[in-house]
């Protein structure tokens, strides 16, 4: 059986969540949200308080850390020890640090190697910030979501009214300029795009359409 592995990067709210899980679904394989699995790590580290800036302790939190990926009522749930973090790893204080303590090599480096580790033997959809470049430089489908500030901005601030979290487009747009900078940035698998990737812009493209991009490219492979 040929295996596929197909890769989604972008910057943060871009959408690459969405349309790599619903990708996932429609071809009915395995999804690995790696955005998630740094949050996870960064709620754990901000759980015990330890210093985010204590990079040689953080990491061996990391190290120490089980995470795992289980359905929950056809929902992906993500367990951080056991415990379901799903909604915990959302939260404003995760989001301010996460690009952080992601930046770090020992952290990366450690979650790299589990997320390969998840995807042996296995069809996958695996979306992030280094997947083409970085975690599966060899993946048989690249994609790129992109997207303005602006746009990526007001979908945030969207999701926060509905947790009824407040907070202003401005300062959200200024996260979102930060994020990118810290993202782009770090020394270790910055945030790039891939070579021989499909850039989408989905600033003025439904969920529905990008997917459907998305699995254009993949129907068009020779061995599918």
């Amino acid at each position: 059986m040929v295996l596929i592995t197909v890769s989604i990067d972008g910057p943060a709210g871009s959408g690459k969540s969405t349309t790599a899980r619903l990708v996932a679904q429609k071809l009915k394989c395995l999804y690995i949200d790696t955005g998630a699995m740094y949050r996870a790590v960064t709620f754990r580290v901000l759980s015990l308080g330890v210093n985010p800036h204590d990079e040689k302790t953080l990491v061996e939190v990391v190290r120490n850390s089980d995470i795992k990926f289980v359905n929950k009522k056809g929902e992906l749930a993500i367990l951080l020890n056991k415990k379901d973090v799903t909604k915990e790893i959302r939260s404003v204080r995760v989001t301010q640090h996460v690009s952080l303590i992601s930046s770090y090599r020992g952290v990366r480096e450690h979650l790299v190697a589990l997320q390969r580790e998840m995807a042996e033997n296995s069809n996958i959809v695996c979306e992030g910030r280094d997947i083409g470049t970085v975690v599966f430089p060899n993946a048989d489908i690249k994609v790129y979501l992109d997207c303005s500030i602006e746009e990526r901005a007001k979908r945030r601030l969207l999701d926060l009214q509905r947790a009824h979290v407040r907070k202003t487009l401005e300062e959200l747009k200024e996260d979102i300029r930060k994020r990118d900078t810290m993202d782009s940035e770090r020394e270790f698998s910055p945030l790039r795009i891939p070579d021989g990737a499909e850039i989408i812009d989905t600033a003025n493209i439904t969920i529905q359409e990008q997917v459907e991009r998305v699995l254009d490219l993949i129907y068009s492979l020779e061995d599918i």
